[in-house]
């Protein structure tokens, strides 16, 4: 039997505990009663559990613990913290009455996620065992995601979710619980296609700052300083823009990727041959 490092899947367990905390806690409250300090708390057990899901994997490949177990182990935790998580939060926010067409539209939405979410982990772990042994396939993994990762979609997710219902949202926008629950339910829709479509997502391993100046650091320490600041004031919207803004620039970078993709492609169409060269 091979054998299975402790430390790596304790991080991973405590993940799952607290995908499982904010499932439980949801479930003892109401339909439409999910206060704002519970959305709140939610969101930080899975922005937590988002944290553990990096340093489990970080850790792992530091003390050359991969294994077999842990892989599965991590796949699973996944599914119920960032795949079946948000579903119940969202379920548990909305005022959809049941039975109504609202409860079905947002209860299909959440199904969609939570079934994209678990095939985007399956998708995930086919790749990486047909990458073992192939160097140039699993520097191509870590530079980019084949679909949006879960993490990333949950955190979109749960943060549309507190959005709509914050106070910087109503300070702007009054609107229904109806409308509340359709753009709740686009959102489910569009996360979920992105989870198991073919665009490229960053990952964070392909992050290299390289700090040339003082200047640099200065400016991101102040970065910090504002999104600190921006996180403890104001959560629901800074959450928001950040695990958006991430889906868009990711988008935009792809869009650009494959524009260039082509244009190249068709260079290499109009460039005469050697023979050709020659002939004339």
């Amino acid at each position: 039997m091979k054998k299975i490092h402790l430390l790596p899947n304790v991080l991973t367990a405590f993940g799952l505990m607290c995908g499982l905390f904010a499932i439980f806690k949801l479930n003892m409250t109401g339909v439409g009663e999910a206060t704002d300090e519970v959305l709140k708390f939610t969101a930080g057990l899975l922005l937590v559990a988002a944290l553990l899901d990096v340093l489990d994997g970080a850790l792992a490949r530091a003390m050359k613990a991969e294994s077999e177990f842990g892989g599965i182990f991590d796949s699973m935790a996944d599914a119920v913290t960032f795949g079946v998580a948000p579903s119940v939060i969202i379920l548990k926010s909305v005022s959809a009455l049941p039975g109504t067409a609202y409860s079905f539209m947002i209860t299909a939405a959440a199904l969609v996620y939570s079934v994209c979410g678990v095939l985007r982990l399956v998708r995930y772990n086919v790749n990486a065992n047909q990458a073992k042994g192939d160097a140039e396939l699993e520097a191509a993994n870590k530079q980019n995601f084949t679909g949006l990762p879960i993490p990333a979609a949950a955190a979109a997710a749960i943060s549309l979710n507190m959005f709509l219902f914050s106070a910087d949202f109503a300070r702007f926008v009054t609107i229904s619980d109806q409308v509340r629950t359709f753009c709740l339910f686009m959102g489910l829709i569009v996360l979920g296609y992105f989870m198991i479509s073919r665009w490229k997502f960053p990952s964070s391993k392909r992050l290299q700052i390289k700090l040339a100046s003082f200047q640099l650091l200065f400016a991101c320490v102040l970065f910090a300083v504002f999104l600190f600041y921006g996180l403890l004031h104001h959560f629901a919207l800074v959450l928001f823009v950040v695990a958006w803004g991430y889906i868009i620039v990711s988008l935009i970078l792809s869009l650009i990727r494959v524009i260039a993709m082509r244009k190249t492609q068709n260079l290499e169409d109009f460039e005469p041959d050697e023979e050709d060269l020659f002939d004339s």
